[in-house]
């Protein structure tokens, strides 16, 4: 794979540019809406929610920006996965490059996108009165797992996507719900043992509180914590390459 994306360099880069100039194209904030939109979701969030959940957590802005970070990258880059092979059939049905390049070069796209939230995000944290420590550049670490588990989910999106396109709405649907269940806006401590399991079966919810123990707790997750994000990421990779290499013959005759 590593060889190919070698060969197909200028290819991939090329094909970045144009996911990047395509998204801010005739906008005239350009790339500021990577970091306007996250702010005005925030906004909107924390008028909705602070009265009901924000009385009883501390730096509530930054907690809430934690998870609204991470939730709308996973939304953005699994939402441009999906239509990633079957919008570049115009392509791959001409020359036959590796069909993998195309939703590679928009999880970079996605990526820079969320860098730049990023960017304002750690002035958030500096508005707030958050003390920043050498174990921030722990950060990295949930970062690259939830990209590789974004590309993973974005892979098996993509293959379903040509074969069946109501994924569209039924994964519209499944992001309105694992929204209000990755505990973005409120704490999952007052519930039952029980549902707490349930929320640390959520992959989005485990990089979510990794991001706050970090930034808000000043603490190191487990190693338990680490192994999972990379068992949650590993998961999705080879589901999303074996599916790939499995239909991959296939998809020429469903787009």
């Amino acid at each position: 794979m590593f060889r190919k994306l070698k060969q197909y360099q200028f290819l991939f880069e090329e094909l970045v540019k144009r996911d990047f100039k395509k998204k801010y194209k005739r906008t005239i904030l350009g790339v500021g809406w990577s970091m306007l939109m996250p702010l005005l979701t925030l906004l909107v969030m924390k008028v909705v929610f602070e009265q009901f959940f924000g009385r009883n957590i501390e730096h509530f802005t930054t907690y809430l920006f934690c998870g609204n970070l991470l939730f709308s990258w996973f939304s953005e880059s699994t939402n441009h996965g999906m239509r990633s092979l079957y919008s570049n059939a115009a392509i791959f049905t001409k020359v036959n490059v590796p069909k993998y390049l195309f939703l590679f070069a928009g999880s970079v796209q996605t990526l820079i996108n969320f860098t730049l939230t990023l960017v304002v995000f750690f002035f958030f944290c500096w508005m707030d009165d958050i003390t920043f420590t050498w174990k921030f550049l722990l950060l990295v670490y949930p970062i690259l797992t939830m990209l590789l588990f974004c590309i993973g989910i974005g892979l098996i999106l993509s293959a379903l996507f040509i074969f069946f396109r109501d994924i569209d709405y039924l994964w519209g649907v499944f992001l309105q719900l694992l929204m209000y269940g990755s505990a973005i806006f409120y704490k999952i401590d007052n519930f039952p043992p029980d549902m707490q399991l349930v929320f640390a079966c959520n992959p989005v919810y485990r990089h979510i509180a990794y991001f706050r123990e970090i930034v808000l707790g000043g603490t190191v997750p487990s190693w338990e914590t680490h192994l999972v994000l990379a068992g949650f990421a590993a998961i999705a990779l080879l589901v999303g390459l074996f599916m790939y290499k499995r239909y991959n013959t296939r998809f020429l005759y469903y787009v």
